[in-house]
């Protein structure tokens, strides 16, 4: 199927995010706390680096 199918269909690309909406609210609460972003991220169980990519793209919204 080509990118134009599948768009034709109402089908996007991509990965889903790892975090949604509720999960990024869970973790601003202990960043505001001081707490560092390895420990959130290990908490949540996700990289630091999505981590960091998820507070950035929600911060430009």
């Amino acid at each position: 199927m080509t990118a134009l199918a599948a768009a034709a269909q109402g089908r996007k690309g991509g990965q889903l995010s790892a975090l949604d909406a509720d999960t990024l609210a869970i973790a601003r609460a202990p960043r505001e706390r001081g707490e560092s972003i390895t420990a959130v991220a290990k908490h949540l169980g996700v990289s630091r680096s999505t981590l960091y990519r998820a507070l950035e793209d929600d911060d430009r919204q």
